[in-house]
């Protein structure tokens, strides 16, 4: 047999790049001398009195009922009657935008061009009606 010699090839060894020490670490002792400084020195400080925080009352207040809500003067009444499974993503959104996200729930909305144009994506999925 003949035996063949085989060379090998390493890599020159790349020269070790100096550690940078964190700045973490290197901003402790700093931070602690800087605290120690003031410490160190004997001024006079002023003592600043503060009047007391006022206190809240501890009587309970009244629970004030939420204003109902008004109803635009044009409106109408849309009841999500299918599933959007199964339906394209902006379908499902277009729903969620009109505050319908399960069978038969029902919003009154104002009749605006915007909730129009909602209601016409997915008029198959909904049922509308006018409300005066």
């Amino acid at each position: 047999m003949v035996e063949k010699k085989s060379e090998s090839k390493t890599k020159p060894a790349k020269p070790a790049a100096p550690k940078k020490a964190p700045a973490k670490r290197a901003a402790k002792p700093a931070a602690r001398a800087a605290a120690d400084a003031p410490a160190q020195q004997s001024a006079p400080t002023a003592v600043v009195e503060r009047a007391p925080a006022p206190v809240a009352p501890t009587q309970p207040a009244a629970k004030q009922q939420p204003a109902a809500k008004k109803q635009p003067e044009k409106a109408v009444k849309v009841t999500q009657v299918r599933s959007p499974a199964g339906r394209y993503a902006y379908q499902r959104a277009t729903l969620k935008g009109l505050g319908l996200n399960k069978m038969n729930r029902s919003r009154v909305l104002e009749d605006t061009p915007s909730v129009r144009g909602m209601i016409e994506r997915v008029k198959h999925l909904v049922r509308v009606e006018s409300v005066a």
